[in-house]
């Protein structure tokens, strides 16, 4: 078996040496270049356009302003299509904006013959604006009176939900309740892939051809089909390997303005390659979120009801929209439940700042910064140790959601809670370290965190997948779940060898999507990858062994159901005698002048299923009170993700999260000017990125409970990592100096301003 080993990546040779081709590699030097000319308002009109300059440019093959492009709106997310137009997308995009709603949104495109003529082209356009009045904060938007970005959204309020467990307003009336009350905020942040977007597109054949550095191949054909207005299999979408998205790349971002440009020079390939200042501010970023949380608790520390509003800053347009805030609300009420009510309330508010969307974790790091943090609050104000009141108060083993039909089978957060503690000796040394004095303390915090596998029941979950045999008993492995670089090919590689009972070695997983051969499936988000693909895999991969032992009862005459296939050896089950070895028979298949037959096997499968997973995070921290400094010391993440499929590859995606939380924890932010709506820092150099300077060494450790709703016992992994880390900081630098940080990142610009007004400055 190989699946629990840590096997060594299929695709760790090529990117080692540099043989990995990636999407610039690939694109023809004789490529046209498309540069962007963007917005210098936050919000207005374009009222005109002079290009004539720039048409005299030497080199510059065409000019496209907002007013050429068709009035055909669409959407962006990486979602599903949904078969209800009430649960679709909003369709707010166009390929170039007349209206234009942040500083930093397409309004022009130059086509050139390289990339001096390119931007040079855009340097020359001289575009004319009306100015509007703009407005970066989300409540600020929601007041009457405010600028309005989309006329059909009033207050700027594109979603609002809630709901209530219990009834709230009884249940706070219990005599002698405690109530603690505070804000929480956390910022807008950028997702800093190494691999900045990119894509290409050229006519073939009567289709559009689009390569592109993403990671939904399937949906981006559908959106690139709806903004051109093309069949969707008139458009071809292609996947090489990909320099990392953490979400950024779960939207379709310039794939179809590229695609459109190559409409526009008769079909000659263009391409598209964004710059790291563009982006920061046009692609995605992170919704930033403000929360209001109140809870009532008894004096031994029980909830009674708690309260949360919610405020996600959407930025410009819808992208992924609501379901950040809508993920985040519902695991107020699933990681912690309270004995009488809970009760809700979430609103996405357009602003003009870059549009929000998908990001690692999709809105539980910001939840769990505040929740974790609100709890740590309520242990302060009750006087009881903080992990206590956690154990008494977060999801019991058994706890069954109503909506998502979730089973809590196992203790497993206290079995994290265990390991976690003990590494960082968190009991006595948050003991030791509670009343300090003097200008350099140390601290420990904690913080445990909740996340669901998948989207199913919100949206659809599908696999699909092709396995063809090879005359050397080899497997090609086709799927559309798609490897970003956190080692998805691998993993499916040691599923299908298992499954089909073949060796490692002898899986090969076609790592290049393409829509044109690859099977349909909404590829890498949501921490979907193993457990749904893991459906398909086992299905298809039974279905393939299914054929090869046929054959070989063929070949043996043996009756089927006494043979068996291991490591690529066809077996008599009984006696474990060795009948022949799988090339042979695979080789004999296919050139047999009797009974030729080549073994394939394809289908979909659909998952309609869920599963928690779960975990905690124990960080030592020591403050330099003078110097407004946080030093961490020791960190360590402990999660359940289930059964472990190569535990070097989940350790790795483990510290991936972990290093993610200190970023945007403690150093990143993206500014704006408040007079201009000009981003501030959208660049390497002034936004905070963490470096290894600023990491302790970072340990992961695991509890393996097997998942009973997955076919290999896994569960959740990629994105989980990343919510503990910031609210486990703040709880440190809280147990070292008695004062709470309520907002991220905590620099010591957010530190001094506290640490004044508490006085120990």
């Amino acid at each position: 078996m190989v699946v629990g080993q840590s096997v060594k990546r299929v695709d760790a040779i090529d990117k080692v040496t540099g043989r990995a081709r990636y999407t610039d590699d690939l694109a023809d030097k004789s490529a046209l270049i498309v540069k962007i000319y963007h917005s210098t308002i936050a919000h207005g009109m374009v009222k005109s356009i002079d290009k004539s300059a720039a048409e005299q440019i030497p080199g510059v093959v065409k000019v496209i302003t907002c007013f050429d492009v068709p009035n055909r709106p669409f959407p962006t997310a990486g979602h599903p299509w949904s078969m209800d137009p009430h649960h679709q997308d909003v369709a707010d995009r166009l390929l170039l904006n007349t209206h234009v709603r942040y500083y930093g949104d397409d309004v022009a495109v130059v086509i050139a013959e390289d990339e001096v003529a390119a931007a040079q082209g855009v340097r020359a356009l001289k575009v004319e604006y009306e100015e509007f009045p703009f407005v970066l904060d989300p409540q600020e938007a929601m007041k009457d009176g405010a600028p309005l970005i989309h006329d059909e959204f009033k207050n700027n309020i594109l979603a609002h939900t809630g709901y209530e467990v219990g009834n709230y307003e009884e249940a706070i009336l219990e005599p002698g309740l405690v109530k603690i009350e505070g804000w929480y905020e956390t910022p807008i942040v950028q997702h800093c892939h190494i691999e900045n977007h990119i894509c290409y597109a050229e006519e073939q054949n009567g289709k559009i051809v689009i390569v592109s550095s993403t990671q939904i191949p399937h949906i981006v054909r559908r959106i690139c089909g709806q903004a051109l207005g093309l069949p969707w299999g008139s458009v071809r979408l292609i996947k090489p390997y990909i320099g990392g998205g953490f979400g950024n790349k779960q939207d379709a971002l310039y794939e179809p303005l590229c695609g459109y440009c190559c409409q526009q020079v008769g079909g000659r390939l263009a391409k598209l390659d964004v710059s790291r200042e563009e982006t920061f501010v046009s692609n995605r970023v992170r919704h930033a979120i403000r929360y209001h949380i109140i809870t009532y608790a008894r004096p031994d520390g029980r909830f009674v009801a708690r309260r949360m509003e919610a405020f996600s800053n959407q930025g410009g347009y819808a992208s992924h929209g609501h379901g950040i805030v809508a993920k985040g609300a519902s695991a107020f009420k699933q990681i912690y439940v309270d004995d009488k009510a809970t009760k809700v309330d979430a609103y996405t508010i357009f602003t003009n700042t870059p549009a929000s969307g998908a990001m690692r974790a999709y809105g539980i790091p910001q939840v769990s910064f505040a929740i974790e943090s609100s709890v740590e609050d309520a242990a302060k104000v009750l006087g009881i140790d903080s992990l206590k009141l956690r154990q008494m108060n977060m999801m019991p083993v058994g706890y069954k959601d109503d909506f998502s039909k979730n089973v809590n089978y196992f203790d497993s957060l206290n079995q994290c809670i265990a390991k976690g503690k003990a590494y960082i000796d968190y009991e006595r040394k948050h003991a030791e370290y509670a009343n300090q004095t003097g200008p350099i303390r140390r601290g420990v915090g904690m913080a445990i965190f909740w996340y669901n596998t998948a989207v199913w029941p919100i949206a659809l979950e599908a696999s699909s997948c092709r396995m063809v045999m090879n005359q050397d008993g080899s497997v090609q492995l086709h799927i559309a779940e798609t490897e970003i670089g956190q080692g998805a090919d691998t993993v499916f590689a040691q599923m299908v060898a298992d499954t089909v009972g073949i060796p490692f070695e002898k899986v090969h997983v076609v790592s290049t999507q393409d829509t044109d051969t690859t099977p349909f499936g909404t590829s890498a988000y949501a921490s979907r990858q193993t457990y749904v693909a893991g459906f398909a895999i086992q299905n298809i991969g039974t279905q393939l062994k299914n054929k090869i032992l046929n054959y070989g009862s063929y070949l043996t005459g043996k009756p089927v159901d006494t043979l068996d296939l291991v490591d690529g050896i066809l077996i008599e089950k009984s006696t474990k005698e060795q009948l022949m070895p799988l090339d042979e028979l695979a080789t004999t298949a296919l050139y047999s002048l009797d009974q030729a037959e080549q073994f394939s096997a394809e289908g979909t499968t659909q998952i309609k299923s869920n599963a928690y997973s779960f975990g905690c995070g124990f960080v030592e921290v020591e403050v330099d009170i003078p110097m407004c400094k946080v030093t961490l010391l020791k960190m360590i993440n402990v999660h359940d993700c289930g059964r472990l499929i190569n535990p070097q590859l989940a350790e790795a995606q483990v510290h991936g999260g972990m290093s993610m939380a200190i970023g945007y924890g403690m150093g990143e932010q993206l500014l704006f000017d408040p007079k201009t709506g000009k981003p501030l820092n959208n660049n390497l150099l002034d936004y905070k990125l963490c470096t290894m300077m600023d990491h302790p060494d970072l340990k992961a450790e695991f509890v393996e409970n097997f998942e009973p709703t997955s076919p290999f016992g896994t569960k959740a992994l990629g994105e989980p990592p990343a919510c503990p880390g910031a609210p486990a900081i703040r709880n440190a630098i809280l147990n070292a100096t008695g004062v709470p940080i309520n907002q991220t990142p905590m620099t010591p610009h957010v530190l001094f301003a506290r640490f004044k007004e508490e006085g120990l400055l």
